[in-house]
């Protein structure tokens, strides 16, 4: 549904952004008995950038949730391996069974967003797409009381809550609003190019590093998804006049075969483009406000970790809204905290592209232990009490 007619007045919880952290954000409250406002400024279903991978502690929480069944209904393949190639040497992982998870998934955002949205309006929240956020209301004391929305026919209505949480992006609105401080943040960043391509010829993930230049192929429904990345000071003259020549030079300098595989392949659609921003992660809490997803934590996107995240912060989040009041919200930005920055700092030194291939395992191998320390963590975890409780 569209629009702001129907809307009550009052409710727990305001949900800015229906992407996958706002929407898992909004299902775990309604599950536990909050009444939720969840909105989004797009259409429902609409596509958006993403890396796709989901980690082990992503498809923990999905299989948790219950929600596994229809993203493999809607021919999202299993991924049971993945390979890094390093020049001419291939590393194969096979994904061992572990926290009861034998295998990973990569599903487009058109399949993923639409199905957590779905969850959360089954739980009971009240979902509006169409809907953006024009201001926050704010209490003399200075704490967040409310939002003032806007609908695509100019309509407005000021709705109040207990708390509202940005889930809204980078450019995160709420972010803005709220005046939230950037805790630390990255010194490099990755330009990158990527698209689908049908009757691809490649078998699980693949992760290729070169000198000054990386490539991944990630199956995902229907198709690959094919990226080139650069350091983002070279994003311009690499792409720039020729999006297609750069990608294909970018995958050659990778893997002379990778380039041959994709050119037998069809391209479906266009090649997209992000020219890349530095890692941040921001104060997430304050009086009657939150942020979660990228609204409070982004890096790079070169080690496809950004949805698992989202999915992390979003059972962090509700988990300390339930359990109560400032407490519970300094509870969530601990965790997050300590559980993203290993996450940051090693996903910022990889971006760098300043590594040899002895020091590029190495960060891998860093990167495999703090996600390693993620999932334990998740797994460990209990899921958000009834708030009524």
């Amino acid at each position: 549904m569209n629009g702001l007619h129907n809307l009550d007045s009052h409710y727990d919880v305001i949900v800015i952004g229906a992407r996958c952290a706002g929407a898992a954000t909004a299902f775990l409250l309604a599950r536990s008995g909050a009444k939720v406002l969840l909105i989004d400024r797009q259409q429902y279903g609409s596509d958006t950038m993403s890396t796709h991978a989901l980690m082990r502690s992503a498809v923990l929480q999905l299989k948790r949730w219950g929600l596994i069944p229809r993203i493999a209904a809607a021919g999202t393949p299993a991924i049971r391996s993945t390979t890094f190639h390093y020049g001419d040497e291939a590393v194969k992982v096979d994904i061992k069974p572990e926290h009861g998870v034998d295998s990973l998934l990569a599903p487009r955002r058109t399949v993923l967003d639409p199905l957590l949205v779905d969850a959360a309006r089954e739980a009971g929240a009240v979902v509006r797409h169409g809907v953006a956020l024009s201001e926050l209301q704010f209490a003399s004391s200075g704490r967040v009381i409310g939002a003032s929305l806007r609908d695509g026919r100019g309509a407005c209505m000021t709705v109040r809550s207990d708390i509202v949480i940005g889930a809204d992006g980078r450019q995160s609105t709420v972010a803005q609003l709220v005046n939230a401080q950037v805790l630390v943040e990255g010194s490099n960043a990755s330009g990158i190019i990527f698209g689908y391509f049908a009757d691809l010829n490649s078998d699980g993930l693949h992760w290729h590093f070169a000198k000054n230049v990386a490539a991944g192929v990630i199956p995902t429904n229907s198709s690959h998804c094919v990226f080139a990345a650069v350091p983002t000071s070279l994003f311009v003259s690499t792409f720039r006049g020729d999006a297609m020549g750069g990608f294909l030079q970018v995958l050659a300098s990778n893997s002379p075969e990778l380039r041959a595989n994709v050119e037998r392949a069809t391209l479906i659609g266009r090649l997209r483009s992000f020219g890349g921003a530095k890692s941040y992660l921001r104060h997430c809490h304050g009086a009657g406000w939150a942020l979660v997803g990228d609204a409070g934590y982004f890096k790079d996107p070169l080690t496809a970790h950004g949805i698992t995240d989202a999915l992390r912060d979003a059972q962090l989040l509700s988990r300390g809204i339930v359990e109560g009041g400032a407490r519970g919200l300094e509870a969530y930005q601990r965790e997050r905290d300590a559980l993203s920055l290993p996450l940051m700092r090693t996903t910022d030194a990889i971006a760098s592209f300043s590594w040899d291939f002895d020091e590029v395992k190495q960060l891998h191998a860093d990167l495999s232990a703090a996600m390693k320390t993620e999932a334990n963590h998740i797994a460990s975890s209990c899921q958000p009490a009834s708030l009524a409780a």
